[in-house]
């Protein structure tokens, strides 16, 4: 496992900082496209959004890229505090340069958390598994953990209930059936789904799962191609369906519930769940406005997750990574 190792100075080295930034790269992001970048400082990790990455056709309003940067400087924040260190953050620092998103100082040492030390050692192992989960149920206190996991990053999570799980499923089947149905949609998941080798980034067709019965449809990543993955012989019947929401539909608000979807995803990781974010419902206007009637108005969804008991992680195919050197900026 790698980590920034923990030290009794008062603040990380440059290199510290670095393997936190590092770390973070494992980030699960819209599409795999990876769309952050990092900057190095004697004193702070910087992060910026990479626009440059923005899908234009299914987040033209850069909701899906900014919850993607808010997952990565999670990673970070528990790689640090994980190290020993208190980290700080700075959201959205300065109103006249929106594409940096966070600065991550950090001063020690901290006491140690060995909660943060359980979600890095999650890190590496997490995987999206698009893959169909077992019968056996989601137990009610694993589902109180997330929910308290995301609430301490500032968000909130509904678990759908079974009276609302046929809107779920018919809101993200007809989502799904209008983006194949747009050319400029088709144009972009192709793109993302064909990467050279070299890129490290996209969903190439080994981790892409083959169409199947679901309770609640899967993305096709490669229609009219033979996915890699079978989806199983199970059926979702004892996975949990949760909405991540939040109190306000921008930047500030996207980027805390990218935080709050790294907390799910890594608590869920440590507990031995499997886990797969659902963005199609989130994609539309109108299937996110049926979102938000689950909600009974009460917030802005985010993003959907698949959590269960999956088949085992290790036959999963690795998702593809950037080199460091790509993303990261060292000043020093």
């Amino acid at each position: 496992m790698t980590q920034p190792s923990t030290t009794t100075g008062q603040a990380p080295t440059v290199r510290e900082l670095e393997a936190a930034a590092r770390l973070s790269l494992y980030a699960p992001s819209v599409f795999n496209t990876q769309p952050w970048r990092w900057r190095v400082t004697p004193t702070a990790l910087e992060l910026r959004s990479d626009g440059s990455r923005q899908l234009a056709t299914t987040d033209p309003d850069g909701r899906l890229l900014t919850l993607s940067c808010g997952a990565v400087l999670h990673h970070a924040r528990v790689a640090l505090t994980a190290g020993g260190w208190t980290a700080t953050v700075e959201r959205l620092p300065d109103p006249a340069d929106p594409g940096l998103l966070a600065r991550v100082r950090a001063t020690g040492p901290g006491t140690l958390d060995l909660a943060a030390a359980r979600l890095v050692d999650a890190i590496p192992r997490r995987r999206t598994d698009r893959r169909a989960y077992g019968d056996r149920p989601v137990p009610a206190e694993q589902l109180a953990r997330l929910r308290a996991a995301v609430e301490a990053e500032g968000a909130h999570l509904h678990v759908v209930r079974p009276d609302q799980m046929p809107m779920l499923a018919v809101s993200t089947a007809r989502a799904g059936d209008a983006e194949l149905a747009d050319p400029a949609y088709r144009e972009e998941l192709h793109r993302w789904t064909h990467r050279p080798e070299s890129s490290g980034d996209g969903v190439p067709a080994a981790t892409a799962v083959r169409p199947a019965p679901r309770r609640v449809p899967v993305r096709d990543h490669a229609p009219g191609e033979a996915a890699g993955l079978q989806a199983g012989t199970d059926f979702d019947r004892g996975a949990a369906y949760v909405i991540l929401f939040g109190d306000r539909d921008d930047p500030a608000g996207w980027l805390r519930g990218g935080e709050a979807l790294s907390a799910l995803l890594l608590t869920a990781t440590a507990d031995g769940l499997s886990t797969a974010p659902i963005s199609d419902t989130i994609e539309l206007a109108w299937p996110r406005r049926m979102m938000r009637e689950l909600l009974a108005d009460v917030g802005e969804p985010y993003l959907v997750v698949r959590v269960g008991w999956g088949p085992p992680a290790d036959d999963l195919p690795t998702a593809p990574r950037r080199q460091a050197d790509e993303v990261i900026e060292i000043d020093a």
